[in-house]
């Protein structure tokens, strides 16, 4: 059940002089390779019942949202208002941007034109604060951009590109590496070092105003889709300056530190994690080459290099035998993994196609193992549901020893994984393991007023957290959604999800051409 979209007409970023650029949105429609919502008949029952339960969650903790905190960045489902923060400087909208292609793909149409209703009368673009350059990153412009691709609607081309342009000032650097934060008010260009300028500072608790890896790191896709939208080099060329610098200097060991100076170009400390800090660096250089048709070649091979490193370095067993990613300070391991590090399970896999078979087979082996071992921080957990961070020490494995980590904020990384090793491998327990998901965030997540994150795991009368994280809508009950679709839903051959699972398309040859015309 497609509906036509409308033909794109050539909205252009303001200070246009030359004939303006007009991306074809129609041919890029034609060149894609399955229907967006699928067109694959026949599945048993049971899968299609279990997939309707997870279209009943999203259309729950939206129309609470929408009744509650409409306008506002999160909604707070026991006190029933909004929460707005702040990650997003201005901002506000977070959970309408990041639901949007979610409302989509599942088909709960008056949801989804609710939500464009707000796009277009009420985001306002024009606000001050200081903002997460990732956060507004993965968001807001990846929600805009992959709600356009899929819908072929203007107002979010147009948003995204607005908004895009409010955030290059983060790249005023010495080195070109970004600053973390963002003043979206104030957009001169003065120096960098001068600090009443509307420049961008770094988080004051990332070391001495160094840049984290995750964050300059997760740039990429959604930059190379706002130059391929608008025409305009200049996003691709700012984002693609990280990995020039990444390569000259020095990596001990091969890995990653996670905090990078902007001014000199060096590490501030050595403290490496595929958890928080580093997570999305590593799956935006796989994702990079995939997005590139696989013609990214130097992102393919810092790719190959790090994972190599990662798994020389990082990669343990338990005395159980759970293979798990620990932590590395100045080289002394830290054995614990957080639930953000749960991703790797998916993005191994997703990179062991096209690796030498014996490759292929030892990623693959990987990639079920990890995703094993963060099933088994659910699977050993009162509610079912996993702890924020789970360590490997004598006497308990997979398990959150401090209370300060035994929250569950309805985070995906898991369930992403589960998705991921579906597609890839087709393997029922998959879906089994999903949906076990399912009935524990029914049973523990859902209040009366939307879904909560919950204060400890361990025990089956949790305390709530009060929050319905925008990622829950954008990542979470995405996944799981898609668990239970036919893989032509958002087939991995159009698409890559960027880290808040909004997908982009990928530069097939026929996308080049709706680009170039």
């Amino acid at each position: 059940g497609e509906g036509r979209p409308e033909p794109a007409t050539g909205a252009t970023p303001a200070r246009e002089t030359r004939a303006p650029f007009r991306f074809d949105y129609e041919r890029f429609r034609r060149g894609l390779r399955h229907p967006v919502r699928g067109g694959r008949p026949g599945e048993d029952p049971e899968t299609r019942t279990r997939r309707m339960k997870i279209k009943e969650m999203m259309k729950f903790a939206w129309d609470n949202y929408k009744q509650y905190a409409l306008g506002k960045n999160e909604l707070r489902p026991l006190t029933k208002n909004g929460h707005i923060g702040n990650m997003f400087g201005g901002l506000r909208g977070a959970t309408v941007i990041d639901a949007l292609d979610t409302l989509y793909i599942m088909e709960l149409e008056e949801e989804f034109q609710e939500a464009k209703k707000w796009v277009e009368k009420s985001f306002d673009l024009n606000v001050n604060g200081e903002a997460s350059l990732f956060e507004v990153n993965i968001r807001y412009i990846g929600g805009l951009l992959a709600t356009y691709y899929l819908t072929g609607e203007e107002v979010f081309k147009s948003k995204a590109l607005e908004l895009g342009e409010k955030l290059l000032p983060a790249f005023n650097t010495p080195t070109g590496i970004p600053r973390g934060v963002i003043n979206l008010g104030r957009q001169d260009t003065r120096s960098f070092f001068s600090p009443c300028s509307g420049m961008s500072w770094s988080w004051g608790w990332a070391s001495a105003g160094s840049s984290i890896l995750a964050e300059f790191g997760t740039l990429h896709l959604e930059f190379l889709h706002l130059s391929e939208l608008s025409g305009n080099p200049v996003f691709a060329e700012k984002a693609s300056a990280s990995h020039l610098v990444l390569n000259r200097v020095e990596k001990p060991q091969g890995l990653y530190p996670n905090f990078l100076s902007p001014v000199t170009g060096n590490w501030v400390q050595h403290h490496v994690s595929i958890g928080g800090l580093g997570d999305s660096f590593y799956e935006y250089l796989i994702k990079s080459w995939l997005m590139s048709d696989k013609k990214d070649l130097e992102a393919k091979k810092m790719y190959d290099d790090a994972l190599e490193a990662i798994e020389k370095h990082l990669v343990k067993k338990s005395a159980g035998g759970l293979t798990y990613i620990a932590e590395w300070r100045g080289g002394i391991l830290d054995h614990k993994m957080g639930h953000l590090a749960c991703f790797s399970g998916g993005m191994i896999a997703l990179g062991a196609e096209d690796a030498g078979e014996e490759r292929r087979q030892r990623h693959m082996d990987l990639a079920a193992e990890i995703t094993n071992t963060c099933h088994e921080s659910y699977a050993r957990s009162d509610t079912k549901l996993g702890p924020e961070a789970f360590r490997f020490d004598a006497g308990s494995e997979a398990m959150a020893t401090r209370l300060s980590e035994r929250y569950y904020i309805l985070r995906p990384e898991v369930v992403e994984s589960y998705m991921y090793l579906w597609r890839l491998t087709h393997d029922p327990k998959y879906r089994q393991w999903g949906w076990e998901v399912v009935q524990a965030l029914e049973k523990h997540c859902r209040v009366e007023a939307g879904f909560s994150g919950i204060r400890d795991v361990y025990t089956t009368t949790p305390t709530h957290d009060n929050m319905q994280q925008s990622f829950f809508l954008a990542e979470t009950l995405k996944y799981l959604y898609l668990l239970f679709c036919e893989d032509d839903v958002l087939s991995l051959d159009d698409w890559v999800f960027n880290t808040e699972a909004h997908p982009l398309p990928v530069n097939h040859t026929n996308f080049k051409a709706a680009v170039q015309q």
